[in-house]
């Protein structure tokens, strides 16, 4: 039934016989006797042969890829690695002042470079700036190239100073030796320039307010002397201040550190980006805007008392009280101006019983036409300040409603009123030129800029005859010379949560009968009640000059010369 399916049969290889331990007796396994070698298959050789053909194929795409389609590139690469322009950077212009000081230079340094150094003379860093040296990386290569002014007269007169790159041109082998090296080009030396500022002036202010901040606890100060004409500034101070050289360097890190440190804020220049409390030297402009607005003629007496006190709608029992620093009596703009009378210009500002004040409006309108609340658009970088108004206290106080103290409090220069001492001897010099505001200037041959402000000439004279009183039988009594004929204000703002500090200003101009120069001391955050300031300073300075510089003084030293 059934049938065996055939069966195929073969010759059986010699090596597909098995073999065992009995059949390898005699056989030496350590001379390979009894193994058998088995031929490697030919899938193998196909997968190896299919390898290496990919090798091959991603070899001649990558050959292609260099050699074809970016072999200009890497030949330019190439070229630029073998030949470079390098260049040579140009020497900066040196910085005079307007003695004749050299204020800033350069020097070969140990290293062979260019090193930009700094006068010692006292007060001229926050002036003259510095500048950061050319840099290169780890290969070599300039990643900048010249030098780069980063303050002051270094920045802003960066591209007169810096002059011009000369150029070299290397070649290099493969290992980066240098081969030759073709002089190109010869760099071009920067344009020297001249400060208005006088070195001596400069360093003796800032030798007395040095001495006055460590005498009485100030933190800090600054002072200007400014032509009233042309906005040059004579002096231009801020104290303390940092070593230029060292951070021109960048090679001294401790001393750095120290600046950095240092509570009195050494790089804060003070006479620019400094905003402080004016407190009463706002007061002569308050009264100008009085009288432009005619609610008041400079013969007006109005009593001045220890205090005003105003009604509280919501507590009737409990008046709202505004103190002055004493009782004057009854005063009219000239005293009010001369003794300070904080009531006078409580009522000229914001109003009181009969009288109509000016209102937060008015006041803050003549302020920004006397340059406060903006900068004077000069070479240094300033702040802006402010003046208080109901916008500002509805962004900064929870019970944003403007109230009649508040106006009060602006009127004298206190209440978030803030301004910057550069702002300052603007106006001032303003009071003192018939009502021009001049931009400050720290170079010699710039032209003048001028802006008229819309007063009239004789409110200007009104309150300039309050500020000479000021000196001859008021506040500033200090500055009361036989040399020198001065007007001027003073002005003393409480700052602090609790009002333990104060700031000590003192504002004005010389001489009198023909004004030349206006000046701004300012003392900053010394506790309250010191009583040596601004008005100590100024008087020193002027002192000085009589002894020294007595033709930037008077019209008849400089004709006797």
């Amino acid at each position: 039934m059934f049938r065996e399916k055939a069966r195929r049969f073969r010759e059986i290889d010699p090596d597909e016989v098995f073999m065992d331990s009995v059949n390898l007796s005699g056989l030496d396994v350590n001379q390979m006797e009894g193994r058998m070698e088995k031929p490697i298959s030919s899938k193998a050789f196909l997968g190896l042969g299919i390898f290496f053909l990919l090798v091959t194929l991603v070899f001649l795409s990558k050959m292609w890829s260099l050699q074809i389609v970016d072999g200009s590139q890497y030949r330019a690469f190439s070229e630029n690695n073998r030949f470079q322009y390098v260049p040579i950077p140009a020497e900066r212009g040196f910085i005079y002042s307007s003695d004749g000081k050299e204020l800033a230079w350069n020097e070969i340094g140990e290293d062979k470079t260019l090193q930009r150094v700094y006068t010692e003379v006292k007060g001229s860093a926050h002036v003259v700036g510095y500048s950061k040296p050319p840099m290169k990386d780890s290969s070599g290569i300039y990643y900048r190239d010249s030098h780069e002014g980063v303050d002051g007269a270094e920045k802003y007169f960066n591209e007169i100073l810096k002059g011009t790159n000369g150029l070299n041109f290397i070649e290099r082998d493969a290992q980066g030796n240098i081969r030759s090296k073709n002089f190109i080009q010869g760099p071009i030396f920067g344009s020297n320039i001249e400060l208005t500022i006088n070195a001596e002036i400069q360093e003796a202010l800032y030798n007395f307010i040095e001495e006055t901040a460590e005498a009485s606890g100030f933190r800090g100060g600054a002072g200007l002397l400014m032509d009233i004409e042309t906005g040059e500034l004579l002096s231009a101070v801020s104290f303390p201040e940092f070593d230029p050289t060292v951070l021109s360097s960048g090679g001294d890190g401790q001393a750095i550190q120290t600046f950095i440190e240092d509570e009195r804020k050494p790089f804060l220049n003070r006479f620019a980006g400094g905003v402080f409390s004016p407190g009463s030297v706002v007061k002569p402009f308050v009264a100008v805007a009085a009288l432009e607005e005619g609610l008041i003629r400079p013969s007006d007496r109005l009593e001045s008392p220890a205090f005003i006190s105003i009604p509280n709608p919501y507590d009737p029992a409990r008046p709202s009280i505004f103190r002055d620093w004493r009782v004057h009596g009854s005063v009219d703009l000239h005293e009010a101006i001369a003794v300070s009378s904080n009531v006078y210009f409580y009522k000229v500002g914001g109003g009181y019983r009969d009288l109509e004040g000016l209102g937060i409006t008015r006041i803050e309108r003549y302020m920004r036409m006397f340059g406060f609340g903006s900068t004077t658009g000069g070479v240094f970088d300033e702040k802006t300040g402010n003046i208080p108004n109901p916008f500002w206290k509805q962004d900064n106080f929870s019970d944003g409603i403007w109230r009649v103290g508040d106006t009060y409090n602006t009127a004298i220069g206190q209440f978030g009123f803030q301004t910057t001492p550069i702002q300052l001897v603007r106006a001032v010099a303003s009071l003192a030129n018939g009502g021009y505001l001049v931009q400050p200037r720290i170079i010699s041959g710039d032209p003048s800029i001028r802006e008229k402000i819309e007063v009239q000439d004789e409110n200007l004279s009104e309150v300039r005859d309050g500020m000479r009183l000021a000196v001859t039988n008021g506040t500033a009594a200090g500055l009361n010379m036989s040399t020198l004929s001065v007007a001027a204000k003073t002005g003393t703002a409480q700052t602090g949560v609790n009002n333990e500090s104060m700031n000590s200003w003192i504002t004005g101009f010389f001489p009198y009968e023909e004004p030349r120069y206006a000046f701004v001391v300012v003392m900053d955050g010394a506790p309250s009640g010191t009583l040596r300031g601004g008005v100590y300073v100024m008087r020193q300075l002027l002192d000085w000059m009589v002894a020294n510089t007595p033709w930037y003084l008077n019209d008849e030293y400089e004709m006797d010369l």
